[in-house]
């Protein structure tokens, strides 16, 4: 399995905050409001975030035999989790900095001054879980081993 290309999910981030400013700019031209982002948005991406990190540091402390082994597929679900974290990360990074971006003009309004806000700290969250999400994914690679025991190229049994 390959890492995730940062510039795949710096498009993801772009074209989803293309398409939710179009969106949310319809939304407004027919009357709506954008309300702020709740607080417990930010935080809860924040707690996802660290739990993929504490998640894929277990696994590299596997890996690196500082730890007893752990089982495979749960080291393959981390892996899991943090790509899908990643890109998850990268559409709320975008989903929010469309939020940011249609209230930029109108920031000595209080009203539209609290969008920008809550959408900016619940941005920097989505942007904190893509960091963590890569990271973790490059914590959990096997590296293949040169070793004298087994076929060159192939990863060694019990690394994770």
């Amino acid at each position: 399995m390959r890492r995730t290309p940062w510039t795949r999910l710096l498009l993801v981030a772009l074209v989803t905050a293309a398409v939710a400013l179009l969106v949310l700019r319809f939304v407004e031209s027919r009357g709506g409001t954008v309300l702020p982002v709740p607080v417990l948005s930010a935080v809860v991406v924040a707690v996802l975030a660290a739990v993929v990190l504490v998640l894929g540091w277990q696994v590299r402390q596997v890996r690196e035999g500082r730890r007893r082994g752990t089982d495979p597929i749960a080291a393959a679900r981390t892996v899991v989790l943090a790509t899908a974290s990643a890109h998850t990360g990268a559409l709320l990074t975008g989903w929010y900095a469309a939020h940011a971006l249609l209230v930029l003009g109108d920031l000595a309004i209080d009203a539209r001054r609290d969008v920008a806000v809550s959408a900016a700290v619940a941005g920097g969250g989505a942007l904190l879980l893509v960091v963590a999400g890569l990271v973790a994914e490059r914590w959990c690679e096997i590296r293949d081993r040169d070793d004298d025991d087994g076929p060159a190229g192939t990863a060694t049994e019990g690394a994770v």
